[in-house]
């Protein structure tokens, strides 16, 4: 089967992507892969070196959520449709929802990552005002919704968010998201101290939790400070000395601070999956989590809970966790054990691989 699949450069996409084409060329199968947002770094790219079955076409169009990017999603949906039209791909698997009403005659797959509008009520509690540019996006979104021959959702939630901002598609499907458990290190001696992944400015990611009190451990946070396309600022207080912040990690080096971190804080407000927990989870790390419905949804009872956006919770968790290493090392054991059952790329790709081939029969057909 040949797939045109289109992913971002940007965010947790890109790791998606990854786990996804290599499941799928090791499986037999040829990808045309075209990325936006921005030129990876060549680190970000290594892992396609050994998938000859890869045809990658970078470019830098700007993604449909960033508010001046009209001319930019003109464009790349008519390089798209170019592409398309050049490699004769069987089936398009678009992370994007305004590439879902193109007209071309091939099956297409919409996978709804996130949304501006779902996102926008997570942070500030109500939805954005109706804005041209909110007006504009949320067209494009239902367009694509409605284009799509089944949109795919990494979440219930994220799913029940679709009906509730735009529409209900109506062939819909979940699937989790996932990596693969061998590229992590779930054996190393778990050191004292609390690891965070998230971008600063990102008011959804609320890191800024983990810095409002003194934790009883160091705190090693990973992640952007500055937002693209806006003056640099310093969000970081001065006066906590048990705070660090590393710039962003690569893989290696991110697989490395897992396996020593003995506890992962997950304070997002709003996360439709959340890659980083997964692997923190499989590197043997104690979850604690923020009190949000996705959370709950996907991790159940294998992490913690702290009181939602409750900072004040949250240090008397980490306090209690830090004297009870007994209570650390159940919990960390459950978060493996869930993180290896439900969320392996190997499920994940099986999964794409069986909406592929339904979506291919012709109708009727079974």
């Amino acid at each position: 089967m040949h797939l045109l699949i289109t992913s971002d450069t940007v965010g947790g996409v890109w790791t998606y992507t990854q786990e996804l084409v290599t499941g799928l060329v090791q499986g037999g199968h040829q990808v045309t892969l075209l990325s936006f947002g921005r030129l990876p770094l060549p680190h970000e790219t290594s892992w396609m070196e050994n998938l000859p079955g890869v045809d990658y076409r970078p470019t830098e169009y700007r993604l449909e959520w960033m508010e001046v990017s009209e001319g930019d999603i003109e464009e790349s949906r008519n390089y798209l449709t170019l592409v398309a039209e050049e490699v004769k791909p069987d089936l398009l698997h678009l992370s994007q929802y305004c590439y879902g009403d193109l007209a071309l005659a091939l099956p297409k797959i919409v996978v709804a990552h996130s949304d501006v509008v779902s996102w926008w009520v997570a942070v500030h509690g109500k939805e954005p005002e109706d804005t041209p540019w909110i007006r504009r996006y949320r067209e494009r979104v239902m367009s694509g919704l409605r284009g799509a021959d089944i949109v795919v959702a990494p979440s219930r939630w994220m799913l029940d968010a679709l009906a509730e901002h735009y529409l209900r598609p109506q062939q819909n499907q979940v699937i989790h998201n996932a990596r693969t458990p061998a590229n992590f290190d779930p054996t190393r001696q778990k050191q004292d101290f609390i690891l965070c992944v998230g971008r600063l400015w990102d008011a959804a990611k609320q890191v800024a939790l983990l810095y409002r009190r003194d934790l009883p451990w160091p705190v090693r946070i990973v992640g952007w400070q500055q937002e693209p396309g806006k003056p640099d600022k310093n969000t970081l207080p001065s006066d906590r000395r048990n705070l660090h912040l590393l710039p962003p990690q690569s893989q290696s080096e991110l697989r490395e601070l897992y396996a020593q971190a003995g506890i992962y804080v997950a304070p997002s407000r709003y996360e439709p999956f959340g890659l980083s927990p997964l692997e923190a989870a499989l590197s043997r790390c104690t979850l604690v989590m923020n009190d949000n419905p996705v959370f709950h949804e996907l991790w159940g009872d294998s992490a913690l809970y702290f009181n939602k956006d409750d900072a004040d919770d949250l240090c008397c968790l980490l306090y209690e966790l830090s004297r009870d290493r007994a209570m650390r090392e159940e919990y960390a054991a459950k978060a493996y054990t869930r993180a290896r059952q439900a969320f392996t790329a190997t499920h994940m790709v099986e999964q794409y691989e069986t909406i592929y081939q339904a979506t291919l029969l012709p109708a009727g057909v079974e």
